[in-house]
This record gives structure tokens, C-alpha cells and sequence, in this order.
């Protein structure tokens, strides 16, 4: 694919998937706020400690399949009904084997709610599963409207149902509904809105044939499930009486991450494709690579560093003293999620290269990494748990650049020269902010003010530094405009 047509899909693929992203995560932020309102804290702990069951689960039913899929060229239809029986099949039994397991975990975290919560919540499982080959089929098409047109009315419809039955008085069952719900109407929407039905054919070779990149995939993938979601559970076990804790990190950790995985996902899908498709051209993959981490600097870090600013405000403003608690820790795990978004794509650097045992490999020292952090920082209690993740986060990030380094000769200098004039710029921004709004006592004026200064002087600083993103944006809206100009 020529260069120009490459750019042009790229910016196509990015605004649709883009626009998935913000709306889906728009529409859980708000309802967030609103559950968070009206339910109890102790019933977020439960929900977060059941997170690292349904993130493992939701991995393994996958088992490596989906990026395996979307990585080859031909594929049978066999193949796909084959994986399609799979995911279905191992889906229901990881829900029968969590069925009858859920009172031993009550034990286990001292909290009997546990039981008939996780017999509800792990059905999204099932449904989960029902919907992988179409989700698949969809991105192997780049079609990221038809996954826009899917995704968002599925987290709209789960919002107001999870928001109705909070305002009647359901407490967790809400919190359930929100995420069965979500998985029920995404997997119905699937299925109406793909063509693709699984024919009444099932070839076990063909699935091994697939697991030959598939598993070292999915090793890596149930190993980052499991511990991206253990420290709610860690909480719990280790600091008896803590529910309370276990929520304010849970959601600290998780509103924390939702610009960032928002940048994550976008760029996430495109890499998937972009750099598949240019898999051999290391000249062109550096460039493209080099890119796209720039793109995210552009936005991680002003955002990163406006958040730690304005946390204290934020949530204080949107819940007074009900989840001030959870600002120190939101502080904290904000510094790692800046970083999370490079990760990210440097990993699908490794898939799309087709180096499974690049990505299984940095996942196992990552995690032996992350082990040692936690035995040494977890008697400072739960603020050095949290501190620990921001360490072990930026350590995988210079090993990634390392095997970056390796595989198409994009260093941690290359990474330096793209990445620190954003964060020099937006650092300065910040700096500004805090000292030209210290006086504001009024938490709405401050983020407001906070807003526009650290924004508008980031963006005025980095065109007078003629930062390139700035400049391609620039370009993109003057071409836009000379389209609209000529169209007249």
C-alpha cells in the first residue's frame, strides 16, 4: 500500500475508532459519576476484586485467536466457525466452573455478597464469547464505523439501565446489570449488524494450526489480565476491614485510566492494521512507529499532568467528601497511565512483527519485575502498592524500547527525541497553572481556569516550538478546509 493511501486509511481508521472510544468512554464516565453518587463504597471493593476474574476470563476465552486472525490473510470458513465453537464453548465452562467456585471466594475475601454477585456478573462471559469472530471480522475490515454504530448504543443501553435501577435502591445488582447488560446488547448488536453466521463445520487441526501463534499470545495476555487487575484483591486479602481502601484505589485507578485507555484503544486499532500490513519495511515501521508514539505524547502528557493538577477539585466538585480519599492514589497512578498508551502500541509492534515470544517474554519479566515491587513497597501500605505499579511502568517501558530497539532499531533515544518536547511543554504548562490559579478557592473555577491555561498555552507553545504534531494538525484542518472551499 502506497504511502498516501496508507495515511489516508490511517486517518480514516483513526476517527472512527477514535469517536468509539471517546463516546464509550464519555457515556461511562457520566454514569460512573452518577452510580458513584448513589451507591455504597463497599459495593465498588466487590466489584473490584471480582475484576481480576472477569479480566482473566475474558482473555482466556479468546485464547490469542482474534489476533491471530487478524494478523493472517486467508482465512477459511472453517476456521472461523472453528474458533467461533471454541470461544462459545470454553466461555460456558469457565462461567459453570465460577458458578460453583463463587462461595470458596467469599471465604477468601471475607465477603459473602461475593457468591450470588459473581454468579450474575461472569454470565457477560457467555455472552462475551458469542460476539469475538463478528468484533474480529469487523476490525479485519477496518470497519470502525459498523463497530462505532455498535459499541456505543450497547454502553448507552447498559447506563440507564444500571442508573435506573441505582436510583430504585439496588445497590450492586446496578453495578451487575451495567456490565451483563453491556455484553447482552453488544453481542445482539454483533450479531444483527455482521452478515457472518458459523457454518455447522468444526476442524480441530485447524485450531491448533492457529495456537501455533495464538498461545504465546495468550500466556502473555492471561499473565498482564491477572496482574493489571490483582491490587483491588491484594487489598482485600492483605488489609483485613478495608473495603473502603479497596473502592478508593478501584476507583482511582480507574478513572485515572480513562483518557488514557481511551488514547490506548485508538491507537491500539490502528496499529493492529498499519503495522501488520508493513510488517517487512523497517524503514517505513520505524516511521510510522515514531509517529504514533509522538501522537500520543501530544496528548498524554498535557492531559496526564492537567489531571494531577486539578484531582483534588475534581472530586470534590463532582462528590464533596463521599471519595476524597481516593485522590492520592489517583495522583499517583496517573503518572503510569501517561506511559501506558506507549506500551501499548510498542506491544503491537511485537504482534505485528509476529514476535509472540517478544511479547511473552517482556510479560514474564514484567511480572517478576512487578512481584519484587510489591514485596518490597507493600508494608508502605496501599500508597507504595500504587507507587509500585508507577515504577514497574516506566521500567516496561524501557524494556520495550529496548526490544524496539532490537526489532526495527527505534531506541529509547529515538523515543526521547519524540516523546520530551511534549513533556517539557506540557510540564511548564502545568507549572503555570498551579501558580496562576492559587488564589481560586471555588473548585469549579479552578478546573475551569486550570483548563485554559495549561490547553491554550500548551497548544500556543508548541507551534512557536513548531512541535510536528501541531503542525500536522494544522495541515489536516487546512485541507479540510480547501475540500469544504472547492465542494462550493
Amino acid at each position: 500500500m502506497a504511502d498516501s493511501a496508507l495515511k489516508k486509511k490511517t486517518t480514516v481508521s483513526l476517527f472512527w475508532s477514535f469517536l468509539d472510544k471517546f463516546g464509550h468512554q464519555a457515556i461511562n464516565l457520566l454514569s460512573s459519576i452518577i452510580l458513584m453518587a448513589i451507591v455504597a463504597k463497599s459495593e465498588f471493593a466487590i466489584m473490584g476484586i471480582l475484576a481480576i476474574f472477569t479480566a482473566f476470563s475474558s482473555i482466556l476465552i479468546d485464547s490469542g485467536f482474534s489476533r491471530a486472525l487478524l494478523n493472517r490473510k486467508d482465512i477459511s470458513v472453517t476456521e472461523y466457525t472453528s474458533v467461533f465453537y471454541f470461544n462459545v464453548g470454553l466461555s460456558a465452562l469457565l462461567y459453570l466452573l465460577l458458578f460453583f467456585t463463587a462461595p470458596y471466594l467469599a471465604d477468601i475475601f471475607h465477603e459473602q455478597k461475593i457468591t450470588p454477585v459473581s454468579r450474575i456478573l461472569f454470565l457477560s462471559f457467555i455472552f462475551n464469547g458469542l460476539g469475538l469472530i463478528h468484533q474480529t471480522l469487523l476490525t479485519k475490515k477496518a470497519d470502525f464505523r459498523g463497530l462505532t454504530k455498535i459499541n456505543i448504543p450497547s454502553v448507552l443501553l447498559s447506563a440507564i439501565v444500571s442508573v435506573i435501577m441505582a436510583l430504585a435502591g439496588y445497590g450492586i445488582w446496578a453495578l451487575v446489570a451495567q456490565v451483563v447488560s453491556y455484553s447482552f446488547f453488544r453481542a445482539m448488536l454483533l450479531w444483527m449488524y455482521s452478515s457472518w453466521r458459523p457454518a455447522f463445520v468444526f476442524s480441530m487441526q485447524m485450531l491448533k494450526n492457529s495456537m501455533a501463534f495464538s498461545n504465546k499470545l495468550l500466556a502473555g495476555s492471561l499473565i498482564s489480565a491477572v496482574f493489571n487487575n490483582i491490587y483491588p484483591s491484594l487489598i482485600a486479602f492483605f488489609f483485613p476491614n478495608s473495603m473502603n481502601s479497596v473502592a478508593d484505589y478501584d476507583r482511582a485507578n480507574r478513572y485515572q485510566d480513562i483518557p488514557f485507555a481511551m488514547i490506548s484503544n485508538t491507537f491500539r486499532s490502528i496499529s493492529m492494521l498499519i503495522l501488520s500490513e508493513i510488517n517487512q519495511e523497517i524503514e517505513r515501521l520505524k516511521r510510522v512507529v515514531s509517529k504514533l508514539l509522538k501522537s500520543i505524547a501530544f496528548l498524554s502528557f498535557p492531559i496526564g499532568f492537567y489531571m494531577i493538577l486539578v484531582a483534588e477539585a475534581v472530586f470534590a466538585f463532582i462528590w464533596q467528601e463521599k471519595w476524597l480519599s481516593a485522590v492520592p492514589y489517583f495522583r499517583i497512578l496517573t503518572l503510569a497511565g501517561i506511559a501506558s498508551p506507549f506500551i501499548f502500541v510498542l506491544n503491537e509492534l511485537y504482534i505485528a512483527k509476529e514476535r509472540a515470544d517478544f511479547f511473552l517474554g517482556l510479560e514474564i519479566v514484567k511480572r517478576i519485575i512487578l512481584v519484587l515491587l510489591i514485596w518490597l513497597l507493600i508494608p508502605q501500605g496501599i500508597s507504595g502498592l500504587a507507587v509500585s505499579w508507577v515504577i514497574y511502568t516506566y521500567i516496561t517501558l524501557i524494556i520495550s524500547l529496548f526490544l524496539s530497539d532490537k526489532l526495527i532499531r527505534y531506541s529509547g533515544i529515538n523515543f526521547l527525541k519524540d516523546a520530551l518536547p511534549y513533556a517539557l511543554v506540557a510540564l511548564g504548562c502545568t507549572a503555570l497553572g498551579y501558580f496562576s490559579t492559587q488564589w481560586i478557592e471555588n473548585n469549579f473555577f479552578f478546573i475551569v481556569a486550570n483548563f485554559i491555561i495549561v490547553g491554550g498555552s500548551y497548544l500556543l507553545l508548541c507551534r512557536i516550538f513548531k512541535l510536528e504534531m501541531i503542525k500536522e494538525i494544522e495541515d489536516w484542518f487546512s485541507s479540510r478546509k480547501q475540500k469544504k472551499n472547492y465542494a462550493e
